[in-house]
Parts: C-alpha cells; sequence; structure tokens
C-alpha cells in the first residue's frame, strides 16, 4: 500500500509487470500450481494499483507441438482467476519459444479463449526473432493489445543467434520503427510503448541516463512517424 501511494503522488501508471508461472504446460499439477503463483503476483499488483501481468509460456518454451486449442482453455482460466484481482493476464509473445513464438499463434489462444479481457502483448525484437512479419500488425485491431515492448535489433547477429543482450534504443537498429507506429496508428492502438532492453552494455551506464536516451529516442520514431 505504501508503493501504491507513491506511485499514486507520482503521477506514474502501472499499465504491466511480469510473473513466471507454467499456466501454460500440458502437466495439470504443475498447472495448479503456477495459477497459485498467478493469484499471488496478481495480489501483489491488485495492491500497488497494477493493471495487467504479463503472462509468457513459461515451462513450456520447448513444445513445438503444443495444442493451441488447449492453451487458450488454459489462457482463460488464467483470465478468469485476473477477474477476481482486476488484473488482466497478456498472452505474451517470446521469439525464442517454439510456442506462442510468433503473433499467429498469440492471437489464436486470445480469440479462442473466448474471455473479454483477452489480448496479447507483443514486443519489438520478439516478432523479429520468431519470425512474425511485422505487416500482419495492420490485420489487427488496436483493442488487441494494451502494451507493446519497444527496442529495437541490429543488423547482426542474424535472427537465429540473435539474444536479448543485442536489444539496442528504439531507432538504433534495423527494425521498421516508422512504419510500425504508423501501423499501430492506422489499427486505432492508444496503449502504453514500454521500453524493454536487456543490453549488458547499458547496464553500464547511469539507470537515468539510459532512461532518459531511450525515452528521447523512442518519442523521436513516433515523431517521424507522423511526416
Amino acid at each position: 500500500p505504501d508503493l501504491k501511494k507513491r506511485f499514486v503522488d507520482a503521477g506514474l501508471i502501472i499499465e504491466s509487470a511480469i510473473g513466471f508461472f507454467d499456466w501454460i504446460v500440458d502437466d495439470p499439477e504443475r498447472r495448479k500450481a503456477a495459477l497459485v503463483e498467478a493469484a499471488r503476483n496478481m495480489e501483489l499488483l491488485q495492491k500497488i494499483g497494477g493493471l495487467r501481468l504479463a503472462a509468457p509460456p513459461s515451462g513450456a518454451t520447448d513444445k513445438p507441438d503444443l495444442n493451441l486449442y488447449a492453451a487458450a482453455d488454459r489462457y482463460r482460466d488464467l483470465l478468469l482467476l485476473g477477474d477476481k484481482y482486476g488484473v488482466v493476464p497478456q498472452a505474451e509473445i517470446w521469439g525464442f519459444s517454439k510456442c506462442l513464438n510468433r503473433l499467429g499463434p498469440a492471437m489464436f489462444i486470445a480469440l479462442e479463449s473466448g474471455h473479454p479481457n483477452a489480448c496479447i502483448l507483443p514486443d519489438v525484437f520478439h516478432l523479429y526473432k520468431g519470425g512474425s512479419n511485422f505487416e500482419a500488425i495492420k490485420l489487427l485491431s488496436g483493442n488487441d493489445f494494451h502494451n507493446f515492448h519497444m527496442n529495437d535489433y541490429p543488423a547482426s547477429p542474424g535472427r537465429d543467434t540473435i539474444t536479448d543482450a543485442d536489444r539496442i534504443f528504439p531507432g538504433d537498429g534495423t527494425a521498421p520503427m516508422i512504419q510500425l507506429f504508423r501501423d499501430l496508428r492506422t489499427i486505432g492502438y492508444k496503449g502504453a510503448l514500454s521500453i524493454e532492453l536487456f543490453n549488458r552494455e547499458y547496464w553500464k551506464q547511469d539507470p537515468q541516463a539510459v532512461a532518459t536516451i531511450g525515452l528521447s529516442k523512442l518519442k523521436s520514431q513516433v515523431q517521424k512517424s507522423l511526416g
């Protein structure tokens, strides 16, 4: 509660957080334990006024043959749990995973969950890593997601070997950032743009400086997309 007050006093909105629980796996006992952990995450998030919780395919990243209809049912269970806490779990795309690694599978389980709060969580790096076509963004609705993780990637290393640590500031790489923002505007997206980086070179720098630079570069790309 004290932390929530500090956020409110600072005018900050907790758009999204992340938790790691095996909600999508085939093992029913692991899923049962995962829902307990998810509830703990959601309760903590509720206490600080958070709105959404990223739900990546933890525990099943090595399952290329995951049944997506079953995954949709499991996502619905997670959404129903979220209803109790006022927290929306987001089906997060992880490009290095063998399931939910592209826009298609993530959208499939969101659609087939049959829950009104179902949504996905895309990320520039993960869309590239998983092989999604950025053109597909234009087939979505701005209501299909509420957060978009922003970053960029260099021309080298390539898709097969690039890692989280290779992420760079928006606009410093080869991602189609300007067209992406134009497409997001076209589909009516009005959610948050959240910079997410795991670049160890940035970790060596002052956090305030990194945040300031990241925000400036992100705003610059958005502004260029208006031209």
